[in-house]
């Protein structure tokens, strides 16, 4: 084996992980962002755990995350809550940001 074959097979085995853990960021903000979510519509328990396991399942029906902000978007307002589109962007990107923070300090 080369030293190039070398350098390419550690290329990719970074992305491969790269990729995994986006893949897990974005499962654990989907959980945070449906416990948040199951709170704001009062859910408490089993219930909000359960609404939480949709949202990470809804995500896998289309790409990107638009049918999750969809999904959202539709029971909040279904419940009675004042939402928007922004926040719940916002949300969603925030808990992003706190899903890679758990992530990290669980690899560590």
């Amino acid at each position: 084996m080369t030293q190039f074959d070398d350098i390419e097979k550690a290329r990719e085995a970074k992305f491969s992980h790269e990729q995994e853990v986006e893949f897990k960021a974005i499962m654990r903000r989907n959980k945070l962002i449906g416990l948040w979510a199951a709170d704001e519509m009062g859910l408490t328990g089993a219930d909000a755990d359960a609404y939480a396991k949709t949202i990470i399942d809804i995500d896998f029906e289309k790409v990107g995350h638009e049918d999750v902000v969809q999904k959202l978007l539709a029971d909040m307002l279904a419940k009675g809550v004042e939402t928007s589109d922004h926040i719940v962007r916002k949300q969603m990107d925030d808990l992003l940001v706190e899903a890679k923070k758990q992530l990290a300090s669980a690899a560590d």
